[in-house]
């Protein structure tokens, strides 16, 4: 498959990667997911990209195992001296050490090792030793540091050869079996070293008979082998106390056959590529099932930040549905300015007129408005405070009830948490609101005017002032009778009868209506506008769901063409 379709191969490479970095800018959002995506990602950067573009980039063999196992002694002992740190404080190992001829290190800075910074980087220079091979001691596997953990899985990603060092004590420890379990996944060769052995031969064959069991039963002995077609090596055993002199490595007899294995690879350029091609084949073969399950990971989120949406949808619908509620009812209308507005139209004036008929009323309009004394920026002043705090409060409901459903949920609960500020309405909430709010009235005494020129609307009413109208509509997109009279309910319902008597006398019944309905559609987009933004605050934080179903179909396609590629290689 490598040598006859390494143009197709690259162009699949390419792609994979960037749908890896895709999955990473999306943020996974669990623990799992996101470790699995970075992975991939590692895996890719380090290993499947380096080998796809050149089987001859320098072989990484990683000696790799739990605290205490002595893969440093190991290290030290391959090099020849001492070269990584040894002793009792766990972990000894903070950084990867790379034991390299010094030309290699560009090709492994750009290749195996790119991912890795350099500060988590120690390079040993050993120019006596062939080019072409990198021995790198990882951090302990089961470290408690974070970092050390994270290094040695990235190493991992970038190796063509694993050497797993463990111990006659430490050999069924879980931790150590999840690292050989991808390797596994990815068919990574491998080595096997039992440091430490009991000197009894009838102990140490039950320990190594053990762990053969262990390996069969993981799938993992096949990849002992040199090579497809040959037979599994067996399993390195150290006895111990095996030490040199020096104390920082083995008698080198001790690991004959990993010191065998070092040698032939480094002499044999064709063995380094065979290793090569080996890895990669095996890489390309667990990139299937990788895709699969990340796109997995990405359609389950597709599914979850939908609802998560849908429940910052429902909460700002409820919010906005009780605030129309409370704007229909005009209960948030203070009594004080409702009955200053009944004291400017001359309550009881008007009461007379009405009974006298609507044509009265229109010859009155000049003596009974006293635009001079008119309580305009009062009641526009007062209904804009009245309908921002109400809108306030249905805002900060919603952003409650938002906040208090993601905070339950694995993937926002970090988010609600580093973002107190989610728990109430924005900062600006008041400002833009208001500012909606004068843009709506001003928008109303634009509708009377651009309304009134084909008529003599306007010329009726010209000693009341456009600016009086604007105010009554205004008040009668809150206020209207319902069939009730002033005498029969409270102040809010006898100013909306004066008003509403008013507004008809003035502009006729059919576009006193007009003018009130639009004025409410209008206002009701201001606020729906407003609340968007509001719930837009939490859509922000989310990734778009239809962006996260489209990649889980591209990884899909994917893993269809890797597995193509494989089949037709074979």
């Amino acid at each position: 498959m490598i040598g006859r379709e390494p143009s197709a191969l690259r162009d699949l490479v390419e792609r994979l990667t960037t749908l890896a970095e895709r999955r990473l800018q999306a943020t996974p959002r669990s623990e799992p997911a996101m470790a699995r995506a970075r992975q991939l990602a590692d895996h890719l950067r380090g290993h499947v990209r380096v080998r796809a573009a050149s089987l001859d980039a320098p072989v990484v063999v990683l000696l790799v195992g739990p605290t205490g196992a002595g893969k440093s002694t190991i290290f030290n002992t391959i090099a020849g001296r001492s070269a990584s740190q040894t002793g009792v404080l766990r972990p000894t190992t903070r950084v990867a050490v790379v034991l390299a001829h010094p030309d290699d290190h560009g090709a492994l800075a750009d290749g195996a090792l790119t991912g890795v910074p350099a500060d988590q980087l120690r390079y040993v220079d050993d120019a006596t030793i062939e080019p072409g091979l990198a021995l790198v001691d990882a951090p302990d596997i089961d470290s408690v540091e974070h970092a050390n953990r994270a290094l040695a899985d990235r190493l991992v990603e970038a190796a063509d050869l694993c050497c797993f060092v463990t111990t006659a004590t430490r050999y069924a420890d879980q931790v150590p079996w999840a690292v050989l379990k991808r390797v596994q996944e990815r068919g990574l060769p491998l080595l096997v070293i039992v440091n430490r052995m009991p000197p009894d031969p009838s102990d140490r064959e039950s320990v190594l008979a053990d762990i053969r069991r262990l390996l069969k039963d993981a799938g993992l002995r096949d990849l002992l082998s040199a090579g497809p077609d040959a037979e599994p090596r067996d399993l390195v055993d150290v006895q111990e106390g095996a030490l040199d002199p020096a104390g920082d490595r083995l008698v080198a007899g001790s690991i004959a056959p990993v010191m065998d294995e070092i040698a032939r690879l480094r002499q044999d350029r064709e063995a380094r590529v065979a290793l090569a091609a080996r890895a990669l084949t095996g890489s390309l073969a667990g990139l299937g099932e990788s895709l699969d399950r990340i796109a997995d990971d990405a359609d389950h989120e597709a599914i979850d930040v939908e609802s998560l949406r849908r429940v910052a949808e429902r909460s700002y619908e409820a919010g906005l549905a009780a605030l129309r509620q409370e704007l229909s009812q005009g209960t948030f209308l203070r009594e004080e300015a409702l009955r200053r507005w009944q004291s400017f139209v001359g309550a009881d004036q008007m009461t007379r007129f009405f009974s006298e008929g609507i044509g009265r009323i229109r010859g009155a309009l000049a003596a009974v408005f006293r635009p001079t004394t008119a309580p305009v920026a009062e009641i526009r002043a007062s209904t804009t405070h009245d309908l921002l705090a109400i809108a306030r409060l249905q805002a900060g409901e919603a952003a409650r009830r938002t906040t208090t459903a993601w905070a339950e949920e694995p993937g926002t609960r970090l988010a609600v948490a580093e973002n107190a500020e989610l728990w109430l309405p924005s900062a600006d909430f008041d400002v833009r609101l208001q500012a909606r709010i004068e843009g709506w009235m001003e928008s109303i005494v634009e509708d009377i005017q651009t309304r009134g020129r084909s008529k003599r609307t306007l010329a009726r009413g010209a000693s009341v002032g456009v600016n009086v109208l604007g105010t009554g509509v205004m008040l009668g997109t809150f206020l209207h009778t319902g069939g009730l009279t002033g005498a029969e309910v409270g102040v809010a319902a006898a100013t909306a009868f004066l008003n509403q008597k008013l507004l008809s006398a003035l502009f006729g019944e059919a576009a006193m209506v007009e003018l009130i309905g639009a004025a409410r559609r209008r206002l009701d987009d201001a606020l729906t506008a407003t609340f968007e933004e509001e719930r837009a605050r939490f859509d922000r934080m989310l990734p778009a769901a239809d962006a996260l179903s489209q990649l889980a179909r591209e990884l899909r396609a994917a893993a269809v063409d890797v597995r193509a590629l494989s089949t037709t290689g074979s």
